[in-house]
């Protein structure tokens, strides 16, 4: 029986990592990307346990021949790819007047080249299997925040190049969208928390409940979620969906 295939960029930890364990179930293979061997090596063996072969590659997305290496290796060992999952992108929170120019680069050259470039890669082989990609983005996109400009104007630029690969794969028989979660309780989320914490001199608890009334939330959305969402929208079902911002965010993005 032939084996479906996905790639899961960012695998190591938080939405990646919850991702491509989800997928496990539904996927006969998973390849999994990050920069940390040690972190994608557990993640190979959830996705054993999970029922499908994990090939781990450690790699840094930002440079150009990564996305290369990804697709064939993949491609060698499983010999097709159904469905592409670019999450790998942490960008620096830092203010739009404090940022230097290497920062930008640095951002970009992950979230958005590295998507870009990786996606184009897998292209012909997600024509071949009328395949599936999805983007990640954020609710900064939408709700500007000179502390986190960066972090914002990339997701935003996510966001349209998501919806240009999708207009090219109406013709080439490509599903692609984007997600956008807003404050899901990853790793890097409580670090984010925590330094807040420290800088205002408050109880964590207390800068956790700050984070949810600016954003007009009760609750942290989890990984897992995201990742059941993902899982959805590469499925048959969802199939006619395409060139959509799927937002999960609690409420967050007030607008129309």
């Amino acid at each position: 029986m032939t084996r479906s295939v996905a790639i899961v960029t960012g695998a190591s930890s938080g939405i990646g990592r919850a991702t491509a364990v989800r997928l496990a179930r539904d996927f006969g293979a998973i390849a999994i990307a990050a920069r940390s061997a040690e972190k994608l090596d557990e993640v190979g063996r959830e996705i054993e346990a999970a029922g499908a072969e994990p090939l781990v590659l450690d790699l840094v997305l930002a440079e150009a021949a990564s996305a290369d290496t990804l697709v064939s290796r993949t491609l060698d060992r499983f010999g097709r790819i159904d469905a592409l999952v670019n999450v790998a992108g942490a960008v620096a929170g830092l203010d739009l007047f404090e940022m230097t120019d290497t920062q930008w680069d640095a951002g970009m050259a992950l979230k958005f080249h590295g998507a870009r470039r990786l996606t184009i890669r897998a292209w012909d082989a997600l024509k071949q299997t009328r395949g599936s990609v999805v983007f990640m983005s954020g609710n900064a996109a939408v709700i500007p925040k000179p502390g986190a400009a960066a972090v914002g104007t990339i997701n935003a630029a996510i966001e349209a190049l998501a919806k240009t690969f999708a207009e090219r794969g109406i013709a080439d028989g490509v599903q692609v969208n984007s997600i956008s979660p807003g404050a899901i309780m990853t790793g890097r989320r409580l670090s984010m928390i925590e330094k807040a914490a420290a800088s205002r001199k408050i109880a964590l608890d207390d800068a956790r409940r700050q984070v949810l009334d600016q954003a007009c939330i009760t609750r942290f959305g989890e990984a897992g979620e995201v990742a059941e969402l993902i899982a959805f929208t590469v499925s048959p079902p969802a199939r006619w969906m395409t060139g959509t911002v799927l937002r999960m965010d609690g409420g967050e993005v007030k607008s129309v």
